[in-house]
């Protein structure tokens, strides 16, 4: 059977019998191996299975040369004779590097001239040199050869993608080979597992890589024989296996899990496929996280996702955003309360055991991973505590002392391949903490076989009843639901997602105009009216807190009882730094149906960096710290200010509208038509300065129009196209073919607010027209307006409103009439000096943008956060400060702040109850 990592008890034992050995021993050739043979045995490593000795490798400048020890991946050894300069050592060593791929390139360099060892490690930038008698006293430093290294999981770390891309490799061989669907999922699956088996203790070290290098033909045709027998044999019991099985294979675990167990058609490989497996062994499988590889190994499936690898997985950096304030921070609050006390920890202990986990769209697994495995790292706390307690003595069965297990996670998946690599990370996760025990406590262990399985279900999160569908499983409640439920909006879903979100609705009004995401809020919701003490937090998109969604969704929320969010973080960019990365702008909301006096509220100062934490007695649907209160859309303003209106529609099949090129053909040909051409503009002309036209024929006379022949022909286009229209109200208009279907043209020189604008513009490009400029319906005007309104609705103030209240469409802002302009808490009517400050100011802006839009630069340009000129920046910081003051006598600090003040205000506004 599979040999064990030796304890750190009988590793110091062997290293004290190693000094004593070699103490005084100085020839470099003639003793070099024999001490590196030594060595490495005092970790319970043969030598010859991991690495080799006086391996020919291209120098730098070119010359050949001779590693002394190569372990593919891990670490380099140079040994010299004693007096020797170990520096020289050290650059010879960074001489191969030139000549080894990067697949082989060591973590560690090791050098010694038996006097003297001295270890640096590469990624941790240490370097430590001792003298041989003190071996003991920094044996820690080799663990990782016993593999009781300490592995840190970059969400950077290349060998992630590295791995990814091999797999993809394999994986795309197989299936151009006619090796497809599940049967080639679950062997990469299986693939997987092996990999990381023989890199983290699981198997002997190198095990898999011997047998695939050794008993398999270099052309692969072969490979897949042995495959098969490998894990039939991780399939069966020790004591059930041939006798006459390969010695080699036979020292594989009983691994068990039904892992192994399902029988599949036979593959076949070729040379090809035989070295990209190869080349995967080389990897150091493990550095890498399950919870980050789990979604690249998906990747790999899909060529489409596969061109942009890594684009979508979850960084643990954001993961822990949510399961800290959900569940861990509170957790390690209370240990720090208990931890001198035994009693308590023992009960705290059995607490952290009965907990359970449910991630209703887990994927591959990756948030239960982590939670996993900050739980368990909670306990590692726990046990190092309750050893301090028992007078220093050492645990000598720390395997009963762990209570933590797989199967307190439970998840929920729709597609087959990710719920089977999420039970896999699970397993993996589960012996990498086994090993982070086993370091602390010096005793190894692992759980093989396994005998516990994580309850991942492959099936509809949707259609299934969460207090059920588990079966014997099921647990009495579930302590914490939590995840990253897929965010599809209402124009991009499926039939049969529409199909689902409508049986989770049911007949709630407008449900139909919800993101996807929210049919888990409202399942969760469902779930813990039964069960009252569950909490539940999910990454969600942020439309759920924007505009309209927000009334529909949250109503349904607020009614299934004392709802209350616990937690939230405000949008930010949920992004990773992996290659061709994806970034949209999510919020995570965290709940229950528990009333709490304190809530906490992360905010971003501009959607990335680091949160501000803020503590609030309530956050309400838009995340912001005030009463939960709904805005709702109006037909009028809440104040006595000038109505908006939308622009102009043409309903004319096109045939009113102009491009610079036909309007001086048509000029050309008929220059009286000239007076009745005029600007066209909505948010793209407006903010890009693009040229359109259209024919506004309001007041032309008839002997006008029959004098112009083009014009008319264009009319009876009109008149035709509406005629033919399905629509009867549109059939009616055919009678005014010389007018735009609907006509809201202000009488007078107006204000122009764009209904789309760019997300990444700090402020929304506004701006006056003539009342000579035509708006179209994708561009919002305000008659009547002046320098006053135009201060306060360009200003960072109303901008908070809009990207709090407003939708978007995609990430981009999206104004709106009724739920932004006409539910804005303006601000009181100032005194005439106020007035007269904001007014000046607000000229100041239009003034520093003049110059540079009279050289040809656009609104798109002059707001372009990356080319915004300093002038007209600090032009709009002075208006920020002003209008601030309308509000209150100093300036708000931060977004949240602004918001958390407009609604104290709406609130007051809508009853009638305005604060002075």
């Amino acid at each position: 059977m599979a040999t064990k990592p030796i304890s750190w008890n009988e590793i110091k034992a062997n290293a004290t019998s190693f000094v004593h050995a070699w103490q005084g021993e100085s020839r470099e050739r003639a003793e070099a191996q024999s001490f590196i043979n030594d060595f490495f045995r005092i970790f319970g490593i043969s030598r010859r299975r991991v690495a080799s000795f006086e391996e020919a490798v291209k120098k730098l400048g070119g010359g050949q040369g001779f590693i002394d020890v190569l372990w593919r991946g891990v670490m380099l050894i140079e040994m010299k004779s004693a007096g020797k300069d170990l520096e020289d050592a050290i650059n010879q060593a960074f001489d191969y590097f030139h000549g080894l791929t990067e697949a082989e390139l060591p973590r560690y360099i090791m050098v010694s001239d038996f006097a003297r060892i001295r270890l640096r490690d590469l990624e941790e930038q240490t370097d430590h040199e001792f003298p041989l008698d003190k071996l003991l006293e920094h044996i820690h430093l080799f663990g990782f050869i016993a593999g009781y290294e300490k592995r840190v999981y970059d969400d950077q770390n290349p060998v992630n993608l590295a791995a990814a891309e091999k797999m993809g490799g394999l994986h795309d061989r197989l299936e151009q080979a006619g090796y497809r669907g599940h049967d080639l999922q679950v062997y990469l699956v299986r693939l997987l597992f092996c990999l990381f088996a023989e890199d983290t203790g699981i198997f002997n070290r190198g095990a898999f890589r011997d047998l695939i290098e050794d008993r398999s033909s270099i052309d692969g045709s072969d490979l897949a024989g042995l495959l098969d027998i490998i894990f039939d044999t991780l399939n069966t019991p020790i004591d059930e296996r041939m006798t006459t099985l390969d010695e080699e294979i036979a020292l594989l675990p009983y691994v068990n899990g039904k892992l192994f167990s399902e029988r599949l058609r036979p593959a076949a490989f070729n040379r090809e496929m035989r070295q990209i497996l190869l080349d995967a062994c080389q990897l150091d499988w493990g550095a890498i996280s399950p919870a980050i590889f789990g979604s690249l190994f998906q990747s790999v499936m899909n060529p489409e996702q596969r061109r942009s690898l890594g684009a979508h997985y979850t960084s643990e950096k954001n993961i822990l955003k949510l399961i800290q304030p959900l569940f861990l921070d509170d957790l390690y609050a209370r240990f720090e309360q208990i931890k001198g006390n035994t009693a308590q920890l023992h009960a705290f202990h059995q607490e952290l055991a009965k907990l359970r986990i449910i991630d209703p769209a887990c994927g591959c697994g990756n948030f239960l991973v982590i939670a996993y495995r900050e739980l368990r790292r909670l306990e590692l706390e726990v046990l190092k505590s309750l050893e301090a307690h028992n007078a220093g003595q050492r645990f000598f069965n720390i395997e009963a002392l762990v209570r933590l297990n797989v199967d307190m996670m439970f998840g929920i998946e729709i597609e087959e391949f990710p719920s089977q690599i999420a039970q896999v990370a699970l397993w993996l996760i589960d012996h990498q903490m086994n090993l982070e025990v086993a370091q602390a406590f010096g005793e190894y262990f692992r759980r093989l076989p396994l005998t516990t399985s994580p309850n991942i279900l492959h099936g509809n999160a949707l259609t299934a009843d969460w207090e059920t569908c588990f079966g014997d499983k099921q647990p009495e409640q579930f302590s914490y639901i939590l995840g990253n439920p897929p965010f599809i909006g209402k124009q991009l879903q499926t039939n049969a997602q529409k199909k689902d979100q409508s049986a989770v609705f049911g007949n709630a009004s407008q449900a139909g105009l919800l993101d996807f995401v929210s049919c888990w809020f409202a399942k969760a919701a469902d779930y813990m009216v039964n069960s009252p003490t569950t909490r539940t937090a999910f990454v969600a998109t942020n439309s759920i807190s924007q505009g309209q969604q927000v009334g529909v969704l949250w109503s349904i929320l607020l009614n299934k009882g004392d709802f209350a969010i616990h937690f939230a973080h405000r949008t930010f960019v949920w992004s990773n730094e992996a290659r061709g990365k994806a970034a949209v702008h999510v919020v995570i909301v965290g709940f229950s149906l528990n009333q709490t006096s304190s809530a906490r509220l992360f905010d971003y100062e501009d959607g990335k960096g680091d949160a501000l934490e803020i503590l609030v007695p309530n956050i309400n649907p838009y995340l912001v710290g005030a009463a939960s209160i709904l805005i709702n859309s109006r037909r009028k303003p809440l104040l006595d200010v000038p109505a908006i209106a939308f622009g102009s529609m043409p309903n004319d099949g096109g045939n009113l509208l102009l491009t610079p090129e036909e309007r001086l053909e048509l000029i050309e040909r008929e220059p009286s038509s000239a007076p009745f051409i005029k600007r066209f503009v909505g948010s793209r002309e407006f903010i890009n300065g693009i040229d359109r036209y259209c024919l506004w024929l309001n007041k032309i006379r008839p002997q006008d129009l029959r004098a112009m022949p083009l014009v008319l022909e264009r009319v009876q286009a009109v008149a035709k196209v509406r005629r033919e229209s399905p629509r009867a109200t549109t059939q009616a208009l055919a009678d005014t073919p010389t007018l735009f279907g609907e006509i809201r043209q202000p009488a007078g020189d107006y204000l122009a607010i764009p209904k789309t604008s760019s997300e990444r513009r700090e402020f929304i490009p506004i701006g006056f027209l003539s009342e000579e400029v035509i708006a179209s319906t994708e561009l919002f005007t305000v008659e009547g307006a002046g320098l006053y309104e135009f201060g306060v609705l360009t200003s960072t103030m109303h901008m908070a409103w809009v990207r709090n209240i407003g939708g978007r469409l995609k990430s981009d802002y999206r104004y709106s009439a009724g739920l932004v302009y006409n539910t804005f808490p303006w601000p009181d009517e100032p005194t005439a000096k106020r007035k007269q400050e904001v007014e000046a100011a607000a000229q100041a802006v239009l003034t520093a943008r003049q110059p540079y839009l009279d050289e040809g630069a656009t609104l798109a340009d002059l707001y372009d956060p990356d080319l915004m000129p300093p002038d007209l920046l600090q032009a709009h910081r002075k208006l920020d400060r002003l209008v601030d003051l309308l509000y209150r006598p100093q300036a708000f600090p931060r977004e949240a702040n602004r918001m958390a003040h407009l609604f104290e205000r709406y609130e007051a506004l809508t009853r009638g109850n305005v604060p002075v």
